[in-house]
């Protein structure tokens, strides 16, 4: 508990977790994020471990997207076919409880080399078929900028696709702002066409120091879009995310995703049922516009991929969960545990 300030008082269920011995996503967190969660209950419970972090359920799994069947080289998941993944980093600024690549994260893979980086392009030179990268991790604006420089450089001066679309995947604009500094954003412009995808998950992360950092990242004109994760007693309201959307949009920022929770291990207590989320999408119609509606989807888990959470694609019920095919092969099946809301 040595990384907990005195000021803030933790709960039986939170001693339990830092005087237990296991082996889970550790704690991290930064000066920025901590002062939040002193004023805000929604961040904290997302930055500060409890106990039930360390209930598993036996459908639960540390690799819950399936990343690793779908890694022909080191770090990379080609999981689609027009596009890819490339985890850069496993460092992040904080630690979310919820992080769903929680065996990654943390665990001292240090950076993706530039040799390592070569590779990857040299992949994407021989499979034209892909369109677009997407730059994860961790998250990659942790990464020394030099760095994180020279591999966007590489991708932009080595790859055939000189049209190849990049995708940064952050929480830096949510957990550490002043991370979105000139110098950084001068780098990612040079690399267009590239996308920030960032992650707020409630209102109370729309600061004054981070809405600075989205008007830096909207000056510079680099396009943003968000993806929520819905989150058991953080946000599953549609009054609260309504509010998040809302504001996200007059920041420039697109709602993208609402994201179900992965069945990522020791994470069942941030887990929505998917009755709740998609009564929470219905009435979120009724709240917000088109535009500031995100689209509600699932990781299915066994390496299904990405699906929306559309009734059409649901095929039937069990007594113990939800099954769904996917877009690519309807001949599969997948099932979504069924969960309680209590």
């Amino acid at each position: 508990m040595r990384d907990i300030p005195d000021s803030i008082r933790l709960t039986e269920n939170e001693k339990a977790w830092f005087a237990a011995s296991q082996e889970t996503l550790t704690f991290k967190s930064n000066p920025y994020y901590m002062d939040l969660a002193r004023q805000s209950e929604a961040v904290r419970h997302q930055l500060i471990p409890t106990v039930s972090e360390l209930d598993y359920r036996e459908y639960e799994s540390r690799d819950p997207l399936s990343e690793e069947l779908f890694s022909p080289l080191p770090r990379m998941v080609h999981r689609y076919r027009n596009r890819v993944a490339l985890l850069l980093t496993d460092n992040c600024s904080i630690h979310c409880r919820h992080c769903f690549r929680r065996s990654f994260t943390g665990t001292g893979n240090n950076n993706l080399s530039l040799e390592d980086c070569d590779r990857v392009i040299g992949y994407l030179n021989e499979h034209p078929e892909v369109k677009e990268v997407l730059l994860t991790g961790g998250d990659p604006l942790t990464l020394p900028l030099s760095h994180l420089a020279a591999i966007l450089d590489r991708f932009r001066n080595r790859a055939e696709n000189t049209k190849l679309i990049l995708r940064m995947a952050t929480r830096i604009p949510a957990v550490l702002p002043a991370g979105i500094t000139g110098e950084l954003l001068h780098v990612l412009r040079k690399s267009s066409p590239l996308w920030m995808v960032i992650q707020f998950n409630h209102p109370d992360e729309l600061t004054a120091e981070s809405r600075e950092a989205l008007q830096k990242i909207r000056e510079a004109g680099i396009p943003a879009v968000n993806q929520t994760v819905l989150l058991k007693g953080i946000n599953d309201d549609p009054q609260v995310l309504g509010e998040l959307f809302q504001e996200l949009l007059a920041e420039g920022v697109k709602p993208y995703y609402l994201f179900q929770g992965d069945l990522a291990r020791g994470t069942s207590h941030f887990r929505v049922s998917l009755e709740r989320g998609w009564q929470i999408m219905d009435e979120l119609r009724q709240i917000v516009s088109g535009l500031a509606m995100p689209t509600y989807a699932v990781d299915l888990p066994g390496g299904g991929g990405k699906i929306p959470l559309s009734r059409s694609l649901l095929i039937r019920e069990s007594e113990t969960g939800y099954i769904f095919r996917n877009r690519e092969d309807s001949n599969r099946e997948f099932e979504y545990p069924r969960e309680s809301d209590s």
